[in-house]
Order: C-alpha cells, then sequence, then structure tokens
C-alpha cells in the first residue's frame, strides 16, 4: 500500500514539475515574441520617421491673397499651387489661398505683403515695382510665344531681381494676367481711334494703360477691380479694358455692349512674397515653392489659352456685339499710340536700350 502511495506522489510531482517547466517555457516564448515585436514597431517608426525629409524643418503658413473669381485662370493655378505645396513638402508647407479679393484690392493685398501681414499676392499691381510696366507697352507683342519669351527673359528676371532691393518682396513667378485685353464701352462700336475720343475708360491706375487711352483720345478714371461692375453699371466709366476671361468671370458683359478685340497688351501676373518670411524658409522649401511656383505659371497660360475663345463666345451669346478690326485697322491704332514708348523711357519705365531688347526678343521668338 505504502508502495503504491509513493509512486502517485512520484506521478503527482513528476506532472507538478513538468507543468511548470511547460509554463517557464510559454512565459520565456512569450517574452521574446513582444520583443521582436517592440523592435519591428520601433523599426517601422524609425523607418516613417526616414521617409519625411521635412519632419525636421518645421511647419510653415503661407496667406496668399488675389482678385480673381472662382473659375479665372488665377484662381484654378493657384488653387493648384496650394495643392503641389503640401504633397511636396508633406503637407508641412501649407498655402491658404484667399481669391475674390476678399483681402482687399490689389494695391491694399500688395501693401499687406510688403508689410509682412500676409505673405504672398498674384495679380498686376506695379505701384512698388513700376519698371515692370516696360512689358506692358501697347502692341509690344502678338503671340503667345513672344509673351512667354519676354517674361521668361533674363531682362524680366533681371527686373524681378529689383523688386526686393526696393519693396521688400520677392517676384517667384512671373506669367500671364488674363491674357490679351480687349475695348469695351456703352455708348458705340470703337472701330478706329477716333471712336474713343469723349469716352470716359476705367484704368486700374497703370500708366501704360492712362497712356495709351489718352494717346487714343479718351479720358481716364480709376477704378478698383472688385468695384468695376458697379463703376460701370452706374455710369462712373463709359468703358474699360481686360482680356475675355475676366471680362466673363466678372460678368461685365452684363453692363458693357461693345467690344473691339484689339489685342492692344498683356499684363505680367507676378507672384509677390514677402522677402523676409521667404528667407526664413529651409532652402529645400524655398526650392520646392519655386518649382510649384513655375507649374503654376505654365498651367496658368495654357488655361488662359484653354479658355479664351470659349470666354469670348459666352460674351457673343449674351447679346453683346464684338468687333474684329482688320490689318490695317489695327495698324491704325499702333500708330496713334507709338508716343506712350517714348512717355515710359523719358519716365524711366524702360531704357531705350531696354524697348531695343525686347523688341529684338519679340522678334526671335518662335
Amino acid at each position: 500500500m505504502k508502495k503504491l502511495i509513493a509512486l502517485f506522489l512520484s506521478l503527482t510531482m513528476a506532472a507538478s514539475l513538468a507543468a511548470c517547466g511547460g509554463s517557464a517555457s510559454s512565459a520565456a516564448s512569450s517574452a521574446a515574441s513582444t520583443a521582436d515585436s517592440t523592435a519591428a514597431s520601433s523599426e517601422a517608426a524609425s523607418t516613417a520617421e526616414g521617409e519625411d525629409p521635412y519632419a525636421a524643418l518645421g511647419d510653415f503658413t503661407m496667406v496668399v491673397g488675389h482678385a480673381q473669381p472662382e473659375g479665372n485662370p488665377r484662381f484654378v493655378s493657384m488653387e493648384q499651387f496650394a495643392k503641389d505645396v503640401s504633397e511636396a513638402t508633406n503637407g508641412h508647407v501649407t498655402v491658404e489661398v484667399y481669391g475674390n479679393g476678399q483681402l482687399g484690392t490689389e494695391k491694399e493685398m500688395l501693401e499687406q505683403v510688403v508689410a509682412g501681414t500676409i505673405q504672398g499676392m498674384r495679380g498686376g499691381q506695379f505701384d512698388f515695382s513700376p519698371r515692370l510696366l516696360m512689358f506692358t507697352l501697347p502692341f509690344l507683342t502678338q503671340t503667345r510665344a513672344q509673351v512667354t519669351a519676354l517674361l521668361q527673359s533674363d531682362l524680366a528676371k533681371s527686373v524681378c531681381a529689383e523688386a526686393e532691393a526696393e519693396t521688400g518682396t520677392v517676384i517667384i513667378n512671373l506669367c500671364d494676367a488674363g491674357g490679351y485685353r480687349q475695348f469695351s464701352n456703352s455708348k458705340h462700336p470703337i472701330t478706329k481711334p477716333d471712336d474713343l475720343k469723349g469716352l470716359k475708360m476705367r484704368t486700374n491706375g497703370m500708366k501704360t494703360i492712362d497712356m495709351t487711352f489718352q494717346a487714343l483720345g479718351a479720358t481716364t478714371t480709376t477704378i478698383p477691380y472688385s468695384d468695376l461692375y458697379m463703376g460701370l453699371k452706374t455710369g462712373v466709366a463709359d468703358g474699360q479694358e481686360n482680356p475675355w476671361v475676366n471680362v466673363q468671370g466678372m460678368k461685365f458683359y452684363e453692363v458693357q455692349q461693345y467690344f473691339t478685340e484689339v489685342n492692344y497688351q498683356f499684363h505680367p501676373d507676378p507672384f509677390y512674397v514677402n522677402a523676409t518670411w521667404w528667407n526664413s524658409l529651409p532652402e529645400e522649401y524655398r526650392t520646392i515653392i519655386s518649382d510649384c511656383a513655375t507649374k503654376m505659371g505654365e498651367y496658368n497660360d495654357q488655361l488662359i489659352d484653354e479658355n479664351s475663345e470659349a470666354a469670348k463666345q459666352a460674351i457673343i451669346d449674351a447679346g453683346c456685339e464684338i468687333y474684329e478690326p482688320t490689318d490695317e485697322e489695327i495698324a491704325a491704332f499702333q500708330e496713334a499710340v507709338q508716343g506712350v514708348y517714348d512717355q515710359c523711357i523719358e519716365e524711366g519705365i524702360c531704357t531705350a536700350d531696354e524697348l531695343a531688347q525686347m523688341q529684338q526678343i519679340v522678334a526671335n521668338a518662335k
């Protein structure tokens, strides 16, 4: 009997030891598994951190304003610019775009950029960089290729570089503000220079527009872009000048009846950025933003070319008259404004040498 009890106790202890041994083995295995998992997680986190080369550069916000409404090439290309910058910096640079004049007139927005209240603005505002007006001489170009050649020329780069020293801004891109500009009014068709005599034409205060209209016999009045529709509707001005895409986007065709496709001028569209803010950015971000701005400018000009004819047709469909001058009639307008070139040289907007450079660039453009 004692032997049986001893045998039973021996078997029980063996089973208990086996059980204890099994628990120890399981715990060791679990600990090893946990360690492996922790190491894997750490490695994954390290890899994820390595995939974001901009994480250590900090986060920045770029507030940018412009005057154009939704659907305009400037509006669309600015929205794309914001997306491109965010994607290229892994979200570390956020571009907040305020279109449709939400931040004020173009002049007010440029003043905010100079003061550092906002970081950037796009628009044909040259009060602080008047030498850019040299590219707005009437009838200087006739084709998209010529416009592009001028805006990408060394001369244009040199003029843009002057802006930082004079205004505390950096121009990171120079594209087309909307395409070739046309005349319109509410009184009668404009088919020759004399038809402008006695008309009060709105300008944005740009010297070359004032000079051109005055050379053609019109008087001028300055009205901010955001107020232009009401200015035309109430008769503050008889007429205005703008590209087809702007006329459609701002619905000027509702308050103007007679249009003339004169293609007399294009406007550069500088992208001004506060120089102090710009220079505070890491070099990597400046490179990315500059590259995205170049893409934005190309996309903007493409949209203008694609949309101009459709905008013109929409104006016709609205019941407006569009007069298309003959080559001989255009020559008469060109002849009437030749004095504007001399005025620009006299006022220091450009030199005679720079005018010759521009004319050579245009002649060589393909």
